[in-house]
């Protein structure tokens, strides 16, 4: 057999006698499907890479999340997000926020001018005549796949999960939500970027995964995710920082964040980019009080059984940070 053969046609060949023979094991299994590893690369291998939606924060087919504190900008940048993969995809921007009124004020110029959107951008508000409040987010489930299938939108931007999950605080109920959600896009194909709002944060610390409320239930959800932090340098400006990522490079870290400003463009609202900066720069400088604080929580969550690890992730303090504390407790 020669050696320069390509590989996946000598992974099919494997294929069709593993095929042939069937070793007995059940393709279906009640909502579980079997493949071998190597079936799975071929037919993986079939279909085209994804291709990033928006810089490398959101790619094709994923369900990601962009979260941040109120007034930070987020709607403003889910819409620009939006704008932008709609010069080539139709999209659905699920406005749960704004009114129609609030929506057009925000893309007006001082003389009155209105933005012209691409006419692949479909905004859709609830329908206050037929809501289902006792059904709610049963009904808002089906009604956005519908409306997706209805109108052929492959990209679904959803402003904001607070409002159609009521207790996404809840991871549980924002769990089980999130898992119909994925199953949407799963079935369809779609790429899904959620608006969510997180509890405020203590601007002493990095952004990470538990700034987003029910994190623990819902991170898991996410193939990708990214937030806006505000500056504590200057109100005026914001930054943007990845927290996970799953294809593509992790590029936008705590060493490399995004600096912005929101401002108009003509009669577009937008964050405009304006160089890159590491996440501490922009950060609140801890007092000796909020650093003893920070301390002596990190010991009490290692007195709980959390690993360095864990401690680190969740307050945003490296690890040699860390350990110094816990020896320095025991002296």
């Amino acid at each position: 057999m020669s050696d320069n053969r390509d590989f996946a046609a000598l992974i099919g060949e494997d294929l069709s006698r593993a095929e042939a023979m069937k070793d007995g094991i059940p393709e279906v299994v009640g909502m579980l499907r079997i493949k071998s590893a190597n079936q799975t690369l071929v037919e993986a291998q079939q279909r085209p890479d994804p291709n990033p939606l928006w810089l490398s924060l959101w790619y094709e087919g994923e369900v990601c999340c962009l979260f941040a504190d109120s007034n930070l900008g987020k709607s403003i940048y889910a819409v620009q997000i939006g704008e932008s993969v709609a010069k080539t995809k139709r999209v659905l921007y699920f406005d749960f926020e704004l009114s129609d009124k609030q929506f057009q004020l925000r893309y007006t110029d001082e003389q009155g001018h209105l933005y012209h959107f691409p006419d692949k951008f479909y905004r859709v508000e609830i329908n206050k005549e037929n809501l289902d409040v006792d059904n709610f987010e049963e009904s808002i489930i089906s009604n956005i796949e519908a409306a997706a299938l209805q109108s052929g939108a492959e990209v679904l931007i959803i402003d904001n999960l607070t409002w159609i999950c009521s207790n996404s605080e809840k991871g549980d109920v924002a769990g089980r939500f999130m898992m119909k959600l994925t199953a949407l896009k799963k079935k369809h194909n779609f790429s899904v970027l959620i608006v969510a709002h997180p509890p405020k944060r203590d601007m002493t610390r990095p952004i990470t995964q538990n700034d987003l409320a029910g994190s623990k239930k819902l991170f898991n959800f996410f193939d990708s995710c990214f937030a806006i932090g505000q500056s504590a340098r200057d109100n005026a400006l914001r930054y943007i920082k990845q927290i996970k990522v799953r294809h593509g490079e992790f590029e936008y870290h705590s060493d490399n964040v995004i600096i912005c400003q929101i401002e108009k463009n003509g009669a577009f609202l937008q964050l405009t980019p304006i160089g890159f900066a590491t996440e501490r720069e922009h950060l609140k400088e801890q007092s000796e009080k909020d650093k003893d604080a920070l301390k002596q929580q990190a010991i009490e969550m290692r007195a709980n059984g959390m690993s360095v690890k864990e401690i680190s992730v969740a307050l945003g303090v490296p690890d040699k940070t860390l350990y110094r504390w816990f020896k320095e407790s025991k002296e």
